[in-house]
């Protein structure tokens, strides 16, 4: 790196809240309603990126259209009633997002979530506690895997992309974080192995990442 760590851009869906499985649960039960056959199987490995491009990826639907918008308003119903109360943050994020923000970094939510649902799972895992800003689906272009929110929370926070590190949990939020040429980290409590994420650095969650920043003093 030529400059030095001051900040972390945190994804929130799988990364510091065990979310994954409720969003393609709430994905497959809107799509079905919609008259799609679509399964659990089929939607899973596609949470990550934004629902712009879920949709025409797991069933040809333009997310645009009326179906897509109707589809796209009924999983995020879905998964505020049905799913969220359920939902916890993922092993040692409390502790994590405390220990980042006593060592001086600044943090950075940087999530493809919309804002319905960006706030509440702050909440919950108690990044709005922590962090400095936050950036979700609204306030991008592109989502992930796109680097458009990756640019947007860079911007945000005040750091240029070689100051920062993602940290992430899907394939997407590495592809993001790599053409917008920030290093990351990742955790497997979202799903993926180590191989299918291929990020600068893995960690089996939230807790194990603590441990090696207690232990060394960094994040890599």
């Amino acid at each position: 790196m030529t400059t030095r760590v001051r900040g972390v851009l945190l994804d929130l869906d799988g990364t510091l809240v065990e979310s994954n499985d409720a969003h393609a649960h709430a994905w497959e039960r809107a799509l079905t309603e919609g008259g799609f056959t679509v399964t659990f199987d089929q939607v899973r490995p596609l949470i990550g990126m934004g629902g712009d491009k879920l949709l025409p990826e797991v069933c040809g639907l333009d997310a645009e259209s009326s179906k897509g918008k109707a589809v796209s308003k009924r999983r995020r119903e879905i998964f505020l009633k049905e799913y969220l109360p359920l939902l916890r943050a993922t092993p040692g994020t409390a502790e994590l997002l405390r220990a980042l923000k006593a060592s001086g970094l600044k943090l950075a939510v940087a999530s493809s979530a919309e804002k319905a649902e960006l706030d509440p799972l702050m909440k919950l895992c108690g990044a709005d506690k922590v962090v400095e800003t936050a950036t979700g689906s609204d306030d991008a272009e592109g989502s992930k895997p796109d680097p458009d929110i990756i640019h947007a929370a860079l911007k945000r926070v005040g750091l240029p992309a070689d100051a920062a590190v993602l940290l992430g949990d899907t394939p997407y939020d590495v592809e993001a974080a790599r053409r917008a040429g920030v290093q990351v980290i990742a955790v497997r409590c979202g799903g993926w192995a180590d191989a299918e994420l291929n990020a600068d650095a893995v960690y089996a969650d939230p807790r194990e990442l603590l441990d090696h920043f207690k232990r060394t003093g960094s994040l890599l």
